[in-house]
């Protein structure tokens, strides 16, 4: 490593501050504890989890303008205050107050994890400029392995002192630990930048026909996964897996997250972003057809292949983007991109409390299908 050269710091900060964003994927440990906890019903805490997804795809345009702005250290700092915030706040919420804790937990947590997430996978690529898949796939690793942390974590702290306490211990640690790695971020020094990086603002993308396909293919990828995480325990149970068993859905789909997450954006450095997407939609549509009928342990492995095609997608498309609309104003076009996952959001609970679980898994195979025709019809931006 050559002296002075930040960037394997800055790769590892922004992979600290990625562990501890990847809530959605998480939230399945979420449910019943906070159910019980606060008095909510099932509808209502699965309008927490659609909350805080689609405060999450809401923050990430709002975050990535921060950091266009003032850079990522800022937008950071910032989602660090936000995210531990929600923790600490939860905390304090008395049972029975739902309207309340969507306010006070689901926003700025969802929000917060937003604002730190575009900062460090911007940063990262502008960092490692020839291998942008590559470096968005480490940082991507932490978020991936989220979902074992946060199982391991509730069902130990929360198993022991309750829900609250599990909050606010998680909002002190988000406050170290993200805080410690957002401080560090910083865009490489201009030197190393001769001439100013090329590529499109966000007003300048926002009018173009690729950018409508990407953030549509986005939110497209959601609802395999987002159908049915926050209750996968029950699903889980229902089909045959022992109660005792049922984590471990978590935990393998969060390594199995991990490792798509790092994959999936190598493995488009050498065989092109495009293709790599074709299999990560094909993957979740045949993924949906196998997880409908998965039964016992194969539901295990059913939702860790789901995992993995979704995040090994969402990990390729930071890059995919950077190559259509140029490194410059990556941070903020990538926010923009991400509302997508907003409307995925928002598909996905509607179809949860519409559907029966029959059709929630056509739903799912149907929106992986359309996902793929969506990046089929996206092509180079033309040069102005």
């Amino acid at each position: 490593m050559k002296k002075g050269n930040r960037s394997p710091y800055i790769l590892a900060a922004g992979a600290a501050a990625q562990l501890l964003t990847g809530i959605p994927a998480a939230w399945g440990v979420f449910q019943k504890p906070v159910m019980q906890g606060y008095g909510l019903s099932r509808g209502q805490a699965m309008l927490a989890f659609a909350l805080l997804v689609a405060a999450y795809g809401v923050g990430c345009a709002a975050g990535g303008l921060l950091q266009d702005q003032k850079g990522p250290r800022m937008a950071g700092l910032w989602g660090t205050a936000l995210l531990a915030g929600g923790f600490l706040a939860a905390a304090l919420v008395p049972p029975g107050n739902a309207v309340l804790f969507l306010l006070v937990y689901s926003l700025p947590a969802g929000a917060g994890g937003a604002f730190l997430t575009p900062a460090v996978l911007a940063c990262a690529q502008k960092w490692y400029q020839g291998k942008k898949g590559w470096a968005t796939g480490v940082a991507g690793v932490a978020m991936g392995l989220s979902g074992a942390f946060y199982t391991l974590f509730v069902r130990g702290v929360g198993g022991r002192w309750g829900i609250r306490v599990c909050f606010a211990a998680l909002g002190l640690v988000m406050l170290v630990v993200c805080g410690a790695g957002a401080a560090i971020l910083q865009d490489p020094p201009q030197k190393n930048q001769p001439k100013p990086l090329p590529g499109l603002n966000h007003r300048q993308m926002l009018r173009t026909r690729q950018y409508k396909l990407c953030a549509a293919a986005v939110a497209l990828s959601a609802p395999p996964v987002l159908l049915f995480s926050p209750e996968i325990f029950s699903i889980a149970t229902s089909r045959g897996l022992p109660e005792s068993a049922a984590p471990y859905t978590i935990v393998l789909g969060s390594a199995a997250s991990a490792v798509g997450r790092l994959l999936c954006p190598a493995l488009s450095d050498k065989l092109g972003r495009k293709r790599v997407l074709y299999a990560v939609y094909l993957g979740l549509a045949v993924g949906s057809a196998w997880f409908a009928f998965a039964g016992g342990g194969w539901v295990l492995a059913a939702y860790a292949w789901l995992t993995f095609f979704y995040s090994g997608g969402a990990a390729v498309q930071p890059a995919f983007n950077s190559d259509l609309f140029g490194l410059r104003y990556a941070g903020v076009n990538y926010g923009f991109i991400a509302l997508g996952m907003s409307g995925g959001s928002l598909l996905s609970y509607l179809g949860s409390q519409a559907l029966p679980l029959g059709a929630r898994h056509w739903l799912a195979g149907g929106c992986a299908v359309a996902g793929l025709v969506c990046v089929g019809f996206v092509k180079p931006v033309p040069e102005s």
